[in-house]
């Protein structure tokens, strides 16, 4: 058994609830394999920055309005990942859309947290309280959240973990969201962070045998989630 732990960054935009919830993850021994080293954020007056820099870890924000492109954006990421050793990125709440290069150095060590049970309502442009409003415009009746890998497709990589949540009679798009964060989102991100790390420094299944067979069961599994149970696509 290794006593090492995968350095973690999180990228953010906003209030930063999602990095709270993994914060408080690490602080409650949910997330033991890795540790948050640093969070970089899109937009230099995200709250989430106030909220790392409270639990002690190191934080800065990039922002294309700032930098002139996102090239530019990215390879000032890129430096400060290589700076503090980063092994795996998480997105919470993070809105700038990453190119297909940044992708692919950082294939299958990037994992995001989606409001909704993909493939519904996810793509380009599908974020935040759109995402509830179209569940409800639809009329749905079970909705959730999924954390999956990036690739150069807006919510096309893998699945990692979904967990279904009930959409109630009289619910509003805020209510919604709300819920959805609770009972789902602050749930799997946790999880699937310290499944993720506890295969890349090689304390569970092998990565590449684990990153295989999340290729092939997102292939050819269905996904029906029950409500009372986070879901793994290896489970």
């Amino acid at each position: 058994m290794t006593d090492r732990k995968a350095n973690i960054a999180v990228f953010v935009s906003g209030g930063g609830t999602n990095l709270q919830a993994l914060i408080d993850a690490q602080e409650t021994g949910i997330i033991t394999s890795g540790r948050i080293r640093l969070v970089i954020a899109s937009r230099s007056d995200a709250y989430a920055l106030e909220r790392a820099r409270k639990a002690g870890i190191d934080a800065c924000a990039f922002s294309v309005k700032e930098l002139g492109s996102r090239q530019a954006v990215e390879e000032q990421i890129n430096n400060k990942l290589e700076e503090y050793s980063i092994d795996m990125i998480v997105l919470a709440g993070y809105l700038s859309i990453l190119s297909e290069d940044f992708t692919r150095r950082w294939d299958h060590r990037i994992l995001n947290i989606h409001p909704s049970l993909i493939p519904s309502f996810c793509g380009r442009g599908y974020y935040g309280l759109r995402v509830h409003e179209e569940a409800l415009k639809k009329g749905v009746k079970v909705t959730g959240a999924t954390v999956h890998f990036v690739n150069e497709i807006p919510d096309g990589g893998e699945i990692v973990m979904q967990r279904a949540v009930e959409v109630m009679e009289g619910d509003t798009p805020e209510i919604l969201q709300r819920r959805v964060m609770e009972q789902a989102e602050w749930i799997i991100l946790p999880l699937s962070v310290e499944k993720t790390a506890a295969a890349l420094i090689g304390k569970s299944k092998g990565y590449r045998q684990w990153i295989s067979m999340q290729h092939l069961r997102s292939q050819n599994e269905s996904r029906v989630i029950p409500m009372s149970a986070a879901v793994s696509s290896s489970a």
